[in-house]
């Protein structure tokens, strides 16, 4: 039986153990759950070690009409998509095609936000499928950045449940750049 069992191993041992353990590391890998992605935020204070507790961050880097990157005062970077807002793409991120209208969008983002300090306030989910931390913004003034954007006609409404905490002043932004064919929705823009 000894016989048999060498064999056999020498035969396919070599074949299938190698995948066996590749099967078993990845079957132990430690997971995160949906629950440690949406307990990063606790009463609008960050509680995980991936966004640090500070009140005020500082814009470091805008990367399109509605995401940027910002740090706290210990120099920890978070990326930020502001929440219940689409600006048009400037340029071509893998599926997402490059819009009309994007390039003017991120210039605006960029003279709005880059090296201004603002605070956070997350909804009911603080993160986005890809990790992002899913926030509405104000500068320090106290200006709603997200609404800002949406009214002055560099991005549109755009809700997705259960992140709908200041739906109605988003809807009544956009109404108010529409009427008024701000920014996109100059006909002389399209």
């Amino acid at each position: 039986m000894k016989f048999k069992y060498s064999l056999f191993y020498e035969k396919w041992g070599y074949l299938f153990g190698p995948v066996l353990f590749v099967f078993l590391m990845a079957c132990n890998q430690k997971k995160e759950t949906s629950m440690d992605n949406r307990m990063a935020f606790s009463n609008n204070k960050i509680v995980n070690e991936k966004v640090t507790s500070a009140e005020s961050y500082k814009i470091v880097k805008v990367s399109d009409g509605d995401t940027f990157w910002c740090e706290d005062t210990a120099g920890e970077r978070i990326k930020v998509r502001l929440i219940g807002i689409d600006a048009p793409e400037p340029r071509n991120y893998f599926k997402k095609k490059k819009q009309p209208f994007g390039k003017e969008a991120s210039a605006y983002a960029t003279k709005l936000l880059l090296n201004k300090s603002v605070k956070l306030e997350m909804d009911l989910n603080p993160l986005d499928q890809y990790g992002r931390t899913l926030a509405y913004a104000y500068l320090s003034d106290g200006t709603f950045i997200n609404e800002k954007i949406v009214k002055d006609g560099y991005a549109v409404l755009m809700t997705i449940q259960p992140n709908v905490k200041h739906v109605e002043r988003l809807v009544a932004a956009q109404r108010y750049a529409k009427e008024r064919q701000l920014g996109l929705w100059n006909k002389t823009n399209n």
